[in-house]
């Protein structure tokens, strides 16, 4: 039985940035997975969100060089991902213009063991369902991190903006919980 080596990401690196195609693919192979699912939460579906990933991975490859060794790699390839997709999306779909509004009402409650109940796929399923606008900043902010600040400067809106697409986003995902929650335990919702 032949035994595959195990390398170091620093070693990996090197490899890559010497040109050493088998390096890249085991490179590419251990992180692919979990870079779908960061293109997945800005695609339309899933054959584009593998087309991102491959864009992503051609830049990955491409600046290497430009990753100092701060922090984790794979925070590092899942920034490019996150670009690359906003990148994406300015390319081939309409963005719509977003007007900066204060929206601050009386929301209804989530019952907290709903939340804790779902599992993360059911998560997702409720985010894809939101416009692409609202998703891709909620996602920006609340999975991946990003400030509001820098959410305008990568999506070209205003942070007023940004925080009013994020105010709507959860404001539609409590509506659709509290949905499930009545279809849960049987009351109208």
């Amino acid at each position: 039985m032949l035994l595959k080596p195990t390398y170091t990401i620093d070693e990996l690196l090197n490899r890559c940035k010497a040109g050493e195609r088998k390096a890249q693919e085991l490179l590419y192979k251990q992180f692919a997975s979990k870079m779908l699912g960061v293109c997945m939460r800005y695609a339309i579906d899933k054959m584009e969100a593998e087309d991102v990933l491959q864009n992503g991975f051609i830049n990955v490859f491409k600046n290497l060089d430009s990753y100092r060794g701060k922090g984790s790699f794979e925070g590092w390839i899942r920034r490019i991902m996150v670009h690359c997709s906003i990148e994406h999306y300015r390319k081939h779909h309409k963005m719509m213009p977003v007007a900066d509004v204060d929206e601050k009402g009386n929301e209804p409650s989530v019952n907290p063991v709903v939340i804790a109940n779902m599992d993360a796929k059911d998560l997702m399923s409720l985010i894809n369902q939101l416009s692409p606008g609202y998703r891709m900043v909620f996602n920006l902010f609340a999975i991946d991190g990003y400030s509001h600040k820098e959410i305008a400067e990568i999506v070209g809106i205003t942070e007023g903006a940004s925080k009013s697409q994020l105010s709507r986003a959860r404001a539609i995902l409590k509506e659709q919980v509290i949905k499930m929650e009545g279809k849960i335990y049987g009351y109208a919702g």
